[in-house]
């Protein structure tokens, strides 16, 4: 009897374990079984937009170069002779008028040859006026023989004494004229300065004695200064350069900026001229810019400084500026619209400078120009607008810094 009570003891553990297995199995499976799938959300790609404004706005064209004099010579003497004295403002950087003497050769040699020269003046009239009695008195002479007939009423050249007459004439020219080469030699005692301006080199000192044609200073004017920009041909297109892009009045103003002892200095220029030739490394043009009276200010816009030049070109109308890299390959633009769709723009790009781009004419006011990066676009996708970054330029009176 219990035999029997232990069997069936066993038997209902081994299909109660069983049956437990059987579920485990069962949802073990049911876990397993995957879920249904939902579709993928699909997100428009983050855009980064710049609202267009449109209107008149100032091309500059900007550059480079080395402040030079407007005007360098060496000054020689004249004549010889021993340098008597140096003024002190000959000496390299020493300021300088015009007409100021700057070195002065002994002139009591050139005084007493000018005392001369006055002396042989005075003879040579003495010995014309004496030639001019001594004909008159032929002439009264020949009349009064009755010499005087017919046609002939006046006495031959050689009794008028006529060649006598030439050759007191001509001396007394030749001795006025060695008078003022005399005078001129006296002058030319006393270097003076033909311009306003300051000294390179000074090759003088007194007590040296100098030849004609030796170097006395080299010097350069202050009157004026100049710089020498090389542009692109493009950039003509928006400069006024008298001569080449216009036939007369003023070229363009030009602002000229430099930092100078810790500050940022700024000069007033306008274009003059340009170059007869173009570089022939670069194909550039070199355009001129001058500057007038560049040492009238503390610091100056001294000879040799290198210099950045802007030049105001001519206003344009109806023009959008926009960042560079907003203008895609075949400059072609990317707008949003007002359904928040990505539309593909076909702009004219009047020209590019430093990272900006000039397009004529310009956009639509308020346009939204994509200014970001997209991996895959096509017209009409759906983008999301993260941000909107300052206006693409400012209106008139406004002005690019040009430099491509």
């Amino acid at each position: 009897m219990k035999i029997k009570s232990k069997r069936g003891l066993h038997v209902t553990i081994a299909a109660g374990c069983l049956i437990l297995g059987v579920l485990g199995m069962i949802g073990l499976i049911a876990a397993q079984k995957p879920l249904a799938e939902k579709p993928p959300e699909v997100v428009a790609p983050l855009v980064l937009v710049q609202k267009a404004n449109t209107g008149p706005h100032r091309a500059v064209v900007e550059g480079q170069g080395t402040v030079a004099a407007l005007r360098k010579s060496t000054l020689a003497a004249e004549i010889i002779g021993t340098v008597e004295r140096v003024s002190p403002n000959l000496l390299p950087g020493g300021m300088f008028k015009r007409g100021e003497v700057l070195a002065a050769i002994e002139p009591e040699d050139y005084r007493l040859d000018v005392i001369l020269r006055q002396n042989e003046v005075e003879q040579a009239q003495k010995n014309l006026q004496l030639a001019h009695e001594e004909a008159s008195v032929a002439r009264e002479e020949w009349k009064r023989l009755g010499l005087a007939k017919g046609d002939q009423q006046e006495p031959p050249p050689l009794v008028a004494k006529t060649p006598h007459l030439e050759a007191a004439q001509a001396a007394l020219d030749a001795a006025q004229a060695n008078l003022r080469k005399a005078r001129l030699n006296l002058e030319r005692t006393a270097i003076r300065a033909p311009f306003d301006g300051r000294v390179v080199t000074k090759n003088v000192d007194v007590g040296q004695y100098l030849a004609k044609g030796n170097p006395v200073a080299t010097i350069f004017s202050t009157e004026a200064a100049e710089i020498t920009v090389n542009l692109d041909d493009a950039e003509l297109a928006w400069i006024d350069v008298p001569g080449l892009t216009t036939k007369g009045g003023q070229g363009s103003p030009a602002r000229i900026t430099t930092d100078f002892g810790g500050r940022r200095m700024e000069w007033q220029g306008r274009v003059v001229r340009a170059e007869g030739e173009l570089d022939p490394r670069t194909r550039m043009v070199p355009v001129v810019v001058r500057v007038e009276k560049p040492y009238a200010h503390t610091p100056p816009l001294a000879v040799g400084m290198f210099v950045n030049v802007e030049i105001l070109g001519r206003m344009m109308e109806n023009v959008t500026v926009t960042p560079r890299g907003a203008v895609r390959e075949g400059g072609v633009l990317w707008l949003v619209d007002d359904q928040g769709r990505l539309r593909f723009h076909k702009a004219r790009v009047a020209r590019y400078f430093a990272d900006k781009a000039v397009l004529s004419p310009g956009l639509p006011q308020g346009a939204a120009m994509v200014t970001s990066k997209l991996g895959v676009v096509s017209d009409g996708m759906i983008v999301r607008v993260a941000a909107q970054g300052p206006k693409a330029a400012p209106t008139a009176p406004a002005a690019e810094k040009a430099h491509e």
